[in-house]
């Protein structure tokens, strides 16, 4: 049986290893074994800390938007901040809310007052109405069948 040759190909395997690592200090850069060794580790710990670094950057953002919001004073939190916008319906993301309360903190504080006097006026109209016994147990009194009122 003929024999194969393998240098080639093995060479140039190794090299494409070889300039993935060419950064590496020591032996990490010249040996093949730890090379290999080396790229796994490399590859792994990238894809681990990309979800990582996606974690803490949404960190950062709650964090800022937390403190810009609570200077105006201490009974709002960043999270009832949150659940306003979502009751409005105003979807902006956590990165684009940072980017706004660092650059421009006036328009935060337009943001969250107009947000807040909208949430006000609506449960001051639902308890005005609970009061005049327009809603009963939550369910407004023209549903209720039967009878004349």
């Amino acid at each position: 049986m003929t024999r194969t040759k393998r240098g080639y190909t093995a060479r140039r395997r190794r090299t494409k290893v070889r300039s993935f690592v060419s950064s590496f200090r020591g032996a990490h850069s010249r040996l093949t074994r730890t090379i290999s060794q080396q790229e796994i580790r490399a590859l792994d710990s990238a894809h681990r800390d990309r979800d990582r670094q996606k974690r803490n950057f949404r960190r950062l953002w709650i964090t800022r938007i937390n403190a810009v919001i609570r200077e105006r004073g201490v009974s709002y939190s960043y999270s009832r901040f949150i659940h306003d916008l979502y009751k409005r319906q105003l979807f902006l993301n956590r990165k684009i809310l940072a980017q706004i309360a660092i650059s421009n903190k006036n328009s935060i504080y337009i943001i969250s007052n107009e947000i807040v006097k909208k949430v006000y006026w609506i449960v001051k109209k639902i308890e005005w109405k609970k009061s005049a016994g327009i809603i009963i147990n939550g369910v407004p009194r023209s549903s209720f069948s039967g009878g004349v009122e």
